[in-house]
């Protein structure tokens, strides 16, 4: 059981009671306290909320008008909140940033998700690599950096940082934001304090940023600690936040060692980093819907699937409109998560993995089709058409029917909604909310 889970079902302990009384809240609590406990917090942090939401549902006067339901799910909410520390708002200017790490905490990937975030937002960026150690360093940066579409410089097989940076600054001189991505340990020892000192001093960054793995759980806090002692720290970036059952242990920790939390890694494509914010994040867990992200994400999307804007507004729904709204989706990332800032996380593992299964082999089919077939579907009521799909795309033919059908099921609604006015205004009243 994730986090999220685990405190949903504590609080629907609460939802499903008649009253609340002391046996009901000794029962949240238990409940609460083994899920964040198995979620890697600490049990001092744990039991000092857990007293605090005792002694408020059973000592204090509860306000006028709201429900102890109410009332202690709101106290949660703002409590964890203050667990895993602020959000997080960078300042967009030119700026020279350092990263730091551990073997295994996903410094490289990182470089290049935020050189991309920040080239997205105007600021052209490049990276350095710096990692003199790890096999493949050199070539994953790069390849990486391709992908984002972002600068690089590396001297391969160099030892001398000092002619990598020297090198850089030249070659990299057009670029606003430069990123620096070393080498790591398996413990910060003697030689790589000595080596991110050097590094820095050559660098001059003006961030220092530590990337850390969630699977560390409060470890975390004392790996933040320990590298803000030795090189003094600006912040941290938080990874595989999507499979750890850790994630909230790792946030509090660090949120603890009193050294901020920036990114959370949520992914492993390049747009899976999000600016951090405890009140997103502790919302998502509880099931809160996050349509600001949700609308951002939609728009970098069609940016990145190169959509124009209008054509996600779809007048008529053929299988070229269906195809950009799929073609849209999937740069959204994985859809457990974009289901979840829409409020919907208790799905089974599997539907997520089934839905996002279907997509692709849907993408690949309506690929097979000629332009007149997807602009026409009236056309594909012709077996050889089928037939001749299936094979170009790799799928079965029951596979290209499926997709027929559940596309003729979703123009059956979207003509029934674009015709029936009322429907559509109660639509429009519900995104308002």
């Amino acid at each position: 059981m994730d986090l999220g889970e685990g405190l949903r079902k504590a609080i629907a302990k609460l939802t499903g009671a008649t009253i609340i009384d002391a046996r009901t809240i000794r029962e949240f609590n238990k409940e609460l306290q083994r899920t964040l406990i198995s979620a890697d917090v600490s049990v001092e942090l744990v039991l000092a909320l857990t007293k605090k939401i005792e002694d408020a549902a059973l000592k204090e006067q509860l306000p006028g008008g709201v429900s102890a339901k109410d009332y202690i799910t709101n106290m949660l909410y703002e409590e964890l909140v203050r667990l895993m520390g602020a959000a997080f708002n960078p300042v967009l200017k030119p700026k020279r940033v350092l990263l730091l790490g551990l073997y295994g905490a996903g410094k490289t990937t990182v470089a290049a998700k935020l050189a991309k975030f920040y080239q997205d937002r105007g600021l052209s960026s490049g990276l350095i690599a710096c990692d003199l150690t790890r096999p493949a360093a050199y070539e994953q940066l790069e390849t990486l950096a391709k992908q984002a579409g972002v600068g690089f410089f590396g001297i391969k097989g160099e030892q001398d940082i000092s002619a990598i940076i020297k090198g850089a600054f030249s070659e990299l001189k057009e670029k606003k934001v430069l990123i620096c991505d070393t080498s790591g340990r398996n413990a910060l020892d003697k030689e790589l304090t000595e080596q991110l000192k050097t590094i820095s001093n050559e660098f001059k960054p003006d961030e220092k940023i530590l990337v850390i793995n969630a699977d560390t759980g409060q470890v975390a806090g004392r790996q933040a600690k320990e590298f803000d002692d030795a090189v003094k720290l600006t912040g941290v970036v938080v990874t595989k936040l999507d499979g750890s059952g850790k994630g909230g242990g790792a946030l509090s920790a660090v949120s603890a060692a009193n050294v901020g939390i920036e990114f959370i890694g949520t992914g492993e494509k390049l747009n899976a980093l999000e600016l951090y914010d405890s009140k997103k994040f502790v919302g998502r867990l509880l099931g809160m819907p996050d349509l600001e992200s949700l609308i951002a994400n939609v728009q970098q999307a069609i940016k990145e699937a190169e959509v124009n804007p209008s054509e996600t507004g779809v007048e008529e729904l053929n299988f070229s409109t269906f195809y950009t709204q799929l073609k849209t989706l999937n740069k959204m990332g994985p859809l457990k998560n974009v289901m979840g800032m829409m409020g919907v996380v208790d799905a089974p593992k599997e539907v997520f993995e089934q839905s996002e299964t279907k997509m692709k082999r849907y993408k690949a089919i309506i690929d097979s089709m000629t332009k007149k077939e997807r602009e026409d579907g009236s056309l594909l009521n012709n077996s050889s058409r089928i037939r001749r799909i299936a094979k170009g795309s790799g799928s079965s033919e029951k596979e290209v029917k499926d997709l027929i059908n559940d596309f003729n099921k979703m123009k059956k609604f979207y003509n029934m909604l674009k015709n029936d006015r009322n429907m559509r205004r109660n639509l429009s009243k519900f995104m308002k909310k």
